[in-house]
């Protein structure tokens, strides 16, 4: 039996990267460093295997490891959250159910993409993945993947077993909808970095991200203020988060997520082609440097990285 509800998955939740070795092997001492370094962080819970995981860049023999690892290393501190999407049902169903035998706390998916579904096959594809398994699920609204409407989402909550959303769409206003129309006990994980102050202003019950992994202090601080309802310290942590963020994506964002974590003790690998990597000392000491300018240009206070270079 899992160990958490959705009920306990609230707060800042980073979407897990997965570290790669120099010759893209997944490395699982680097994904126990990441793990530990994340949880004595404060995180709330861990969303393994999404898009920042690069997941569709690994086998399905591969994502179940990574799910084993992280819920072994993770040892019931806080929930985890599997990430088993799949263009075929098929497949996503065999990771599911690996991933409940693993220990995971929840299941979440984006809808089947590259094909255009029609919505009663999306409404298909939901229902016996979730019906597959005995634990709840976080369907993904992203515009990547196809994005969802609001009556779509609407019948999907119709699925026993379905009970929450992670929201990865600039419609945030749709959280307002979420709650007031279908209720207020199904769970809202606004998921898009940059906008996550208007998230959880909005009602979300937390934050999934990317970018949690490397500046992690920043988001629980920023979620700490809106529930103190202080809403300048919250945008200026946002201001602060979103500077960095869009610094970083003038790169491979990912990339740069994993070495901004290896500077804080976090060596969290490498990226698989065909995303680029850091490869060399002088590479990194490139990007050290133009962080370093950013850092002084912006007069950015109090993010750990930052300070550490």
């Amino acid at each position: 039996m899992p160990k958490f509800d959705l009920n306990d998955l609230k707060g800042v939740i980073p979407a897990l990267v997965t570290p790669f070795d120099e010759n893209e092997r997944f490395d699982e001492g680097r994904m126990r460093t990441c793990v530990d370094f994340l949880i004595a962080r404060g995180v709330g819970g861990l969303y393994t295997t999404g898009s920042t995981g690069e997941t569709f860049l690994m086998s399905p023999d591969e994502r179940a490891r990574v799910v084993e690892v992280v819920v072994d290393q993770v040892a019931g501190r806080v929930p985890v959250v599997a990430h088993v999407g799949a263009i075929g049902t098929h497949l996503s169903v065999d990771l599911a159910q690996r991933a409940q035998a693993a220990g995971v706390d929840a299941l979440s998916s984006v809808p089947p993409f590259y094909w255009p579904f029609t919505p009663d096959q999306v409404f298909n594809y939901y229902n016996d993945l979730t019906g597959a398994t005995d634990l709840p699920m976080v369907v993904y609204n992203i515009t990547l993947a196809g994005a969802l409407g609001f009556d779509q989402i609407k019948r999907l909550t119709s699925i026993p077993g379905v009970g929450g959303i992670k929201y990865t769409a600039p419609t945030l206003f749709e959280i307002l909808r979420i709650k007031d129309e279908i209720s207020r006990d199904f769970k809202v994980y606004s998921g898009a970095d940059e906008m996550a102050m208007l998230g959880l202003s909005f009602g979300a019950d937390g934050i999934i991200g990317s970018f949690y992994n490397m500046i992690p202090e920043v988001f629980i601080a920023l979620n700490d203020a809106v529930d103190k309802g202080d809403m300048k310290r919250a945008k200026s942590l946002q201001e602060t988060g979103n500077a960095i963020i869009f610094f970083s994506l003038g790169y491979t964002g990912t990339a740069v997520i994993k070495r901004c974590m290896a500077w804080q003790g976090a060596d969290a690998g490498y990226c698989r082609r065909p995303f680029d990597n850091f490869m060399t000392e002088a590479e990194e000491d490139d990007l050290k440097a133009a962080f370093h300018k950013l850092k002084q240009d912006r007069n950015i206070t109090g993010v750990e990285f930052l300070d550490l270079i």
